[in-house]
């Protein structure tokens, strides 16, 4: 697709998260776990406006480029012109998220296979996994209500997710937040690394070994240890690298 760039128009600082962003998208479609256009990253931009960047909504996942990300208000309504169309309903979850938890600049939302399967099951993230010890830390559940699309249903969500950092949208999918898109990433690959290792355990049809609750509840310094303190931003120098090698264009 041919769009013209933007990055004249934007401080270097929004074009900088833009490109963190579109690396992002980019990166969910490698790894598989974009639902054609069906759900959204989000990111807020640093200032006192509530200005956000989201996906054009009808472009696939590795199609999303840097000047392509749309900039709304808190309302989903567009602050910089766009050719492309945004999604109101899909942003109510990613709004009621960014107006509960200042902490936030990155909301990442996926309808994966593991992630719905295990959101279907009633005992949700079993600790039967390293990957899942990370996530059981800092967990939360949100009954699922219909499709998403409705304000009334963020009250209950903003409740439910309080200061978690996953969140399981039940029969619904996965939901990761962060202080920067590289700390959402990194959420989002350990909780979905932790629900396809779920699945896959469960089809064994063996009984199924727990971690003690005592290493669970360790888990957040063992997380600091393993990225020097950093969380995402120690990966995601190595992301971008990738990100490169798939396809350079999302810089543009």
């Amino acid at each position: 697709m041919n769009i013209p760039s933007i990055r004249a128009k934007v401080s270097e600082q929004e074009w900088q998260l833009r490109c963190d962003l579109a690396a992002c998208y980019r990166l969910v479609a490698h790894y598989g776990w974009s639902d054609l256009v069906f759900t959204h990253i989000s990111a807020r931009l640093p200032g006192p406006e509530h200005h956000f960047l989201i996906n054009p909504y009808g472009l696939m996942f590795d199609e999303i480029t840097a000047s392509s990300l749309v900039k709304v208000d808190e309302g989903c309504n567009k602050v910089i012109d766009s050719p492309f169309p945004v999604n109101p309903a899909g942003f109510v979850i990613h709004s009621a998220v960014h107006e509960a938890r200042e902490d936030v600049q990155c909301v990442l939302h996926t309808h994966t296979r593991a992630g719905v399967a295990v959101s279907a099951q009633a005992a949700g993230i079993l600790p039967i996994s390293q990957q899942s010890t990370f996530v059981l830390a800092s967990l939360a559940y949100h009954d699922y209500q219909g499709v998403a699309f409705r304000p009334e249903e963020k009250p209950s969500l903003q409740a439910d997710l309080g200061r978690a950092n996953f969140l399981v949208l039940r029969n619904h999918g996965l939901l990761t937040v962060g202080r920067t898109v590289a700390d959402a990433f990194l959420a989002m690959y350990t909780f979905e690394s932790a629900c396809q290792i779920q699945i896959g355990a469960q089809s064994g049809g063996t009984e199924l070994t727990l971690v003690d609750p005592q290493i669970v509840a360790g888990t957040a310094q063992a997380f600091k240890v393993q990225t020097g303190g950093l969380g995402g931003s120690f990966v995601w120098p190595s992301l971008l690298r990738k990100a490169e090698r798939l396809d350079p264009s999302f810089r543009t």
